[in-house]
C-alpha cells in the first residue's frame, strides 16, 4: 500500500512542474524523444483544456493523470483521460485508484455523464484495473496514419 503519510496531488501548472514528470510519461508515451519535447507538446495540449496531475509521495512523482474536457454527439459531455501511468515501481499500492477516484468527482464536478479512455487491445493488466475501477469496454477505435 501507498506510505504512511497521504501523498499530494499537484497540478502541474509550469515548465518546471512538467519536466519532473517526464520519467514517469515516458514509462507510458515511450515515443516522447525528450523533455523538451514533452514540455512543448503539453504546452500546445494545454492550450486544448488539457490538465496534468501527478500524485507525489514526497518530492517524488508515482502517478499521473492527463485529462481534458469533451463534449461530442457520441457521449455528451465527457471527461477524457488521455494520459494515466502509476511508476511501474509502486503499481499496486493504491496511486492509480487514488487517481480514477480523483477523475471520476472531477467528471462528476464539470457534469460530465461519462469518464472515456482509450488502451490498447494489448494493455492485458490495463484492462484488468480499469474493469476494478468500473469502466467498461464499449467500443473500438480505429486509426489510420496520414503522412504529411
Amino acid at each position: 500500500m501507498m506510505s504512511a503519510h497521504e501523498p499530494a496531488l499537484h497540478q502541474a501548472r509550469s515548465e518546471t512542474d512538467v519536466r519532473k514528470l517526464f520519467s514517469l510519461m515516458v514509462q507510458l508515451r515511450p515515443h516522447l524523444g525528450s523533455a523538451d519535447e514533452f514540455v512543448e507538446r503539453w504546452k500546445r495540449q494545454v492550450t486544448e483544456g488539457y490538465h496534468l496531475i501527478a500524485l507525489y509521495d514526497g518530492v517524488q512523482p508515482r502517478a499521473l493523470a492527463g485529462y481534458r474536457l469533451q463534449e461530442n454527439l457520441v457521449h455528451g459531455r465527457f471527461l477524457y483521460v488521455d494520459d494515466l501511468v502509476t511508476d511501474a515501481g509502486v503499481r499496486g499500492q493504491g496511486y492509480g485508484e487514488r487517481l480514477m477516484t480523483y477523475l471520476r468527482t472531477q467528471a462528476q464536478t464539470l457534469q460530465c455523464g461519462k469518464l472515456v479512455l482509450d488502451t490498447p487491445l494489448s494493455n492485458a493488466l490495463g484492462h484488468r484495473f480499469y474493469f476494478r475501477c468500473g469502466l467498461l469496454a464499449t467500443s473500438l477505435r480505429f486509426n489510420m496514419p496520414i503522412e504529411i
